[in-house]
């Protein structure tokens, strides 16, 4: 079996959506192979707090806050305990506003306190359990649940169907005059299980590969003028 970072083989998995989906398939045939690498184990705080820093931002401003955020820690990375009895002027100086301080101060009392437990416990629990306990924290909610799942936890069979770069992806793939209702993909998603989280890696390609040939047929006068959320190749 490959060895990917789903627990999953990376040449089954194209051939079974392939054949369930004639559409996707031909995404897939362009694209080809999912990230096959194994993420570092990253402990469930710092997954987390990345998530809260990066809500509602571009990736580049959130990728400096987030780093500002990092070297605030006496280590590599601040504990749950720094975090709380950091002053707010340091995070407020690192680029947090107020509501996402209250948030990371939240989150580090509930890893202390346990409501967050540590990875190994997360891996054994189900999707309910684990969606149960996060969204406890504040400023965590249904799509950074399903992030984690998918690109911390590889989980195979999650599809966050309100996701806006899910729902123009396919829009895109599935030649659609608007942006179709999570309901809709949910229910077209049926045919993917036991592998939505494959088959909506698949559907954000998509948007890239559509923003990049508008790019090459417009060389240096195209502006993006909406920024799409989604997770690029597995980060």
């Amino acid at each position: 079996m490959a060895n990917t970072h789903y627990p999953v083989d990376a040449a089954h998995v194209m051939r079974k959506l392939s054949r369930a989906d004639r559409q996707l398939a031909k995404v897939i045939r362009r694209v080809g192979c999912f990230p096959t690498k194994k993420q570092k184990p990253q402990h469930p705080f710092a997954s987390l707090l990345q998530a809260i820093v990066y809500q509602q931002l571009a990736g580049k401003a959130a990728a400096t806050i987030f780093g500002r955020v990092k070297a605030l820690g006496a280590g590599d990375f601040p504990t749950p305990g720094e975090i709380l009895r950091m002053e707010e002027t340091r995070l407020r100086g690192a680029g947090l506003s107020r509501q996402k301080i209250a948030a990371a101060k939240d989150l580090a009392a509930k890893t202390l306190d346990g409501t967050i437990p540590p990875l190994g416990t997360l891996r054994r629990m189900s999707e309910e359990e684990i969606h149960q306990r996060l969204t406890q924290v504040r400023g965590i909610g249904e799509w950074s649940v399903q992030m984690f799942l998918m690109f911390r936890l590889g989980r195979p069979d999650v599809l966050p169907s309100k996701d806006f770069g899910i729902q123009k992806g396919f829009q895109i793939v599935y030649g659609h005059k608007a942006v179709p209702k999570p309901q809709f993909i949910l229910d077209h998603g049926e045919r993917w299980r036991p592998y939505r989280s494959i088959a909506s890696w698949y559907l954000w390609r998509a948007v890239d590969e559509k923003f990049a040939q508008r790019e090459r047929a417009t060389p240096g006068k195209l502006k993006r003028k909406a920024k799409i959320k989604r997770i690029s190749d597995g980060q």
